[in-house]
C-alpha cells in the first residue's frame, strides 16, 4: 500500500514573485487584468499556467477566466488562482475594485527555482514585469529564491505583524534579484542614487519606478558574485550600512544552502530521512548536520529471559491486545495508510507521523497515557509477532508484556509509553529501532 503524500519528500526552492500596484481609470475587471494575462503569455516560457480556478478548476483559456471572475467577485473585488503541475505554478491575482479600493496584488510561485538559471527565461521574466510595473503604477515588487527571502527576515524585517502590514515596504530592507521600487521609494532614496546603483540592470519606468536586478540569472542569487553585488547595491541604496556587516549576513545565508550530506544512525536512517524536508529549506542542511549528530540510545526494553505468564486467561487478554492494535489502525489508517499492513516500514510511517505532529505534546496526556500509548505498544507487539515470528508473553501489569524474539524477549507497552513522552522521545524511543534492533537480535541467534 502507498503511504500517504504527506509522508513523501517536498521539492526544493521556488522562485517568489509579488506585485503590489494601482490600478487605471478603469474599473472593469476583464480590462484590467488583460494587460496583466497578455504579459504572463508572453513571457511565461516554460512555465505557463494550464489551470484557472473559480467556483471550480477549468483548463486555462480568457472565457475560463471571465467565468472565474464573475464567480469570485463580491462587494469588495476579485480574487482569481492560476495554477500548474509540472513545474509547480501557483499565481494568485486579487483586485480591489471601487469603492473598496483599486489595487492589484500578485503573488507568483514557480518550482523548482532551478529554471531560472536559463538566462533566456530570466530574459523574458525581466521583460514581463517590466510590462506590469508600466502598466499598474506599481508601489513595489520583488522577485527572489523563497527560501533566502525568508532568511531575510521578510516580510515583517524584524517588525511585529501590525506595522508590516500598515507600513509595507517602506524603506529598503533589502535587495533582492529583481526589484521595483516605486515613485515613493525612488524618491526617498534618491533618484540620482538609484539610477546609479551597481547592479546587472537599473531602468527608469516611464511612471517614474525604477526596475532593478542584481544578477542575470535568479537561481545564482547565493554566489560569492552574486552576493557581492547584492551587498554593494544595498550598501549604496542605504549608505547607513556597512558593506562588511552586510555581505558576512550574506554569506551566512548562502551557508545555509550548501548540501550536507545525510549520515544517520543507522539504526534510526529510515526515520530521520523524513525530518529534513520537514523544514524551511533555510534550515534543511543545518538540521541534517545536526540530525546526523544524533545518537539515539541503545534499546533498553528488553529482557535476556522471558517473566513466565501470570494471567489466568491468555488467550482473553491477547484479544484485548488486538483491539487496542486494531484501534490504532482504525484511528490513523486516513493518516497513515501503510498501518495495515503490519510492516517495519508501517512503523517508520508512524514515527513520522506521531513527530510532524508533535503528537506527545500537542494532545492531552490522558487521552496518551489512557488510549494511544497502549494501542501502539498493542500494535508495536503485533508487529514483532507477525514479521519476526515472535510470541506474546501475557502479564497482568502490561507493561511487563512481552514478545518472545529468539532468545531475547521484547516489553512494546514500555516502549511505547517511554515513545509518548515528547516529541525528542520519539527520537530517543522510536518504533524503528527498537524493530531493527529486535531484527538484528534474531539474525545473529541465526548466523
Amino acid at each position: 500500500m502507498k503511504a500517504m503524500s504527506s509522508l513523501e519528500p517536498k521539492v526544493g526552492d521556488s522562485l517568489r514573485f509579488l506585485l503590489d500596484g494601482a490600478l487605471g481609470h478603469r474599473v472593469e475587471s476583464d480590462s484590467e487584468l488583460t494587460p496583466f494575462l497578455e504579459a504572463l503569455e508572453a513571457h511565461a516560457e516554460g512555465w505557463m499556467p494550464d489551470v484557472v480556478k473559480g467556483s471550480k478548476r477549468r483548463k486555462y483559456s480568457r472565457a475560463s477566466i471571465k467565468k472565474a471572475l464573475e464567480e469570485r467577485r463580491d462587494e469588495h473585488g476579485i480574487s482569481v488562482a492560476f495554477y500548474r503541475a509540472q513545474p509547480s505554478v501557483e499565481l494568485t491575482l486579487d483586485l480591489d475594485l471601487p469603492p473598496s479600493g483599486t489595487q492589484l496584488s500578485c503573488s507568483l510561485s514557480v518550482q523548482p527555482l532551478s529554471l531560472f538559471s536559463e538566462r533566456g527565461r530570466c530574459l523574458r521574466f525581466v521583460e514581463m514585469v517590466r510590462t506590469l510595473a508600466a502598466h499598474y503604477l506599481v508601489d513595489y515588487a520583488m522577485a527572489h529564491g523563497m527560501a533566502d527571502r525568508h532568511l531575510s527576515g521578510a516580510p515583517y524585517f524584524g517588525r511585529d505583524g501590525r506595522t508590516s502590514r500598515k507600513d509595507g515596504f517602506d524603506t529598503i530592507y533589502e535587495v533582492f534579484w529583481l526589484n521595483v521600487f516605486g515613485p515613493k521609494l525612488v524618491e526617498m532614496v534618491g533618484r540620482e542614487r538609484m539610477l546609479s546603483t551597481p547592479a546587472h540592470l537599473v531602468e527608469e519606468l516611464p511612471n517614474g519606478s525604477v526596475l532593478l536586478v542584481l544578477w542575470p540569472t535568479a537561481a545564482d542569487f547565493a554566489s560569492e558574485e552574486a552576493r557581492v553585488v547584492q551587498a554593494r547595491a544595498h550598501v549604496h541604496l542605504r549608505p547607513d550600512l556597512d558593506f562588511d556587516t552586510v555581505l558576512s549576513t550574506l554569506r551566512e545565508r548562502s551557508a545555509a544552502f550548501v548540501p550536507v550530506e545525510p549520515r544517520f544512525h543507522p539504526d534510526v536512517a529510515p526515520f530521520l530521512a523524513r525530518l529534513p524536508d520537514e523544514f524551511s529549506i533555510g534550515e534543511r542542511q543545518r538540521k541534517i548536520a545536526e540530525l546526523n549528530a544524533f545518537l539515539p540510545p541503545a534499546p533498553e526494553e528488553w529482557l535476556p529471559a522471558a517473566l513466565p505468564s501470570d494471567v489466568e486467561n491468555p488467550e482473553r487478554v491477547l484479544a484485548d491486545y488486538g483491539v487496542l492494535s486494531e484501534g490504532l489502525v482504525a484511528a490513523l489508517h486516513t493518516q497513515v495508510p501503510s498501518i495495515m499492513d503490519e510492516t517495519p516500514e508501517s512503523l517508520t510511517d508512524l514515527d513520522f507521523y506521531f513527530w510532524r505532529e508533535n503528537f506527545p505534546e500537542r494532545y492531552m496526556r490522558e487521552l496518551i497515557d489512557g488510549h494511544t500509548a497502549p494501542a501502539l505498544g498493542a500494535y508495536l507487539g503485533e508487529v514483532l509477532v507477525r514479521r519476526l515470528g515472535g510470541t506474546w508473553v501475557p502479564r497482568q501489569k502490561r507493561e511487563e508484556s512481552q514478545v518472545r524474539v529468539g532468545h531475547r524477549v521484547w516489553l512494546p507497552f514500555l516502549r511505547a509509553r517511554r515513545y509518548m513522552q515528547s516529541r525528542q522521545s520519539l527520537l530517543d524511543y522510536s518504533l524503528t529501532q527498537l524493530f531493527g534492533a529486535a531484527a538484528k537480535g534474531q539474525a545473529g541467534e541465526n548466523a
